[in-house]
């Protein structure tokens, strides 16, 4: 009998499995994770205040296109070695590539704002005004990522962003009406309302964010994950989309059963009493604490993942462990964007506003780069055996024209109101 078929092994075979997970988990989780940022929370938030839970089965949906395009990314970059950027660059015409680009780095400038409107919304729930925090974030951000310790403060973001773990229980606690919840999750109870369709496609863009791509493919080129690892990776990337998925419902359902029917978010008090249920008195301070850390964690990730795409591009170095002198192209663009979206936020405004219109942006931009992602997974010359089989192709078909409908709707009311005619 062989080792392998004893009982006595089954146990040390496990053990290996378990670690051989955690040698290439944390791409997938983090990217996610850094989706529930505060776009993504008081998007969420907002979703349950304007229309309870009407928006459960869009999630739904929503959910299913996350899984399929995480799991093509971490794919993309496991057999190939590239990130999206590089692939783009190489896959396609001139043309279309700098216009995918570009577009990429519109987007992810727009986040980058929205992630330091959210430290700054997060620390004035502690009375500390935006113009102080932001700055200090920005210095923070920088020296972390830069210096090199990045991997330290990217541990203590997620710390502090496990606070939105809460909002699972306080969704139970809140004593949701539990006919109305699975009825809304099961089946579509859409409004037919502009209000409702901005936020569907709010709800897109800050759910399947671009960004979120880019890091996940660049991520785990750079953790240097094989070919032969990859289907511990599928987990973690999987894995990573539902848990992040699973927690937004959770915050549209708490914040539903709490604020429900009071229309849009306009501040970060308000957004808090989803967390009541579990937090009471203590509830600003748990969301402010889980919207800082979210907010701290994206601000890194969303520049780095504009820095992995530029840098793959024009095939410069490109990695978090290198110097300013050795990757300057590469932490040189991650420093821009990040002080010229602190300088945004500091602009007098209402933070949760300029918040909620970065994400809608976001959705009329996502499905543009989904398109280039199937493309790419569909592509047997690239992946060879490991590209889409028939299933994946199609799925992942209907799952890009279903939110490229919905962001089509939106910008074509938007320009007939323009001029006039809405």
């Amino acid at each position: 009998m062989t080792d392998a078929a004893t009982p006595a092994a089954r146990p040390r075979r496990r053990r290996l499995r378990v670690l051989a997970f955690l040698a290439v988990a944390g791409p997938g989780l983090i990217a996610a994770n850094a989706g529930n940022d505060a776009g993504g929370i008081l998007t969420y938030a907002s979703a349950g205040a304007q229309f309870a839970y009407r928006t459960l089965f869009l999630m739904v949906l929503v959910t299913v296109a996350l899984v399929v395009v995480q799991e093509m990314c971490a794919r993309l970059g496991a057999y190939t070695g590239e990130g999206l950027g590089a692939l783009i660059r190489e896959q396609f015409s001139p043309r279309v590539s700098t216009g995918a680009l570009a577009l990429l780095f519109v987007a992810n400038a727009g986040l980058t704002v929205s992630e330091f409107a959210g430290v700054g919304a997060a620390m004035e729930l502690f009375g500390v005004s935006r113009y102080l925090s932001v700055p200090i974030a920005v210095v923070v951000i920088w020296a972390l990522t830069v210096v090199g310790t990045y991997s330290k403060g990217e541990r203590i973001a997620i710390v502090l962003s496990l606070a939105f773990l809460a909002y699972p229980v306080a969704a139970f606690l809140a004593h949701p009406n539990a006919h109305l919840v699975a009825r809304d999750l099961l089946t579509p109870q859409f409004v037919h309302s502009t209000a409702f369709l901005i936020l569907a496609v709010a709800l897109i863009g800050t759910t399947i964010t671009p960004y979120i791509q880019l890091y996940e493919a660049g991520a785990v080129v750079d953790k240097g994950v094989k070919p032969e690892e990859y289907p511990l990776q599928r987990v973690d990337a999987i894995s990573g989309a539902v848990l992040a998925s699973l927690v937004a419902m959770s915050i549209i359902v708490a914040t539903g059963a709490t604020i429900g029917g009071t229309g849009p978010l306009t501040s970060a008090t308000t957004a808090a009493k989803g967390l009541e249920p579990v937090a009471g008195a203590a509830a600003e301070t748990l969301f402010g604490l889980g919207l800082l850390g979210a907010s701290a964690l994206a601000a890194a990730v969303v520049p780095l993942s504009t820095s992995y795409a530029v840098a793959e591009a024009i095939g410069v170095e490109r990695s978090v462990s290198s110097t300013f002198r050795q990757a300057p192209v590469f932490l040189g663009i991650f420093t821009f964007q990040i002080l010229v979206g602190a300088a945004v936020v500091l602009v007098p405004g209402n933070l949760i506003t300029l918040i909620l219109n970065t994400q809608v942006l976001e959705g009329v931009i996502t499905p543009i780069t989904l398109i280039l992602i199937l493309v790419l997974a569909n592509r047997r010359s690239l992946l060879g055996s490991a590209a889409n089989g028939p299933l994946a192709r199609t799925l992942g078909g209907i799952c890009i024209v279903s939110v490229a409908v919905v962001a089509g709707v939106y910008v074509l009311l938007t320009v007939l109101g323009w001029l006039g005619l809405g």
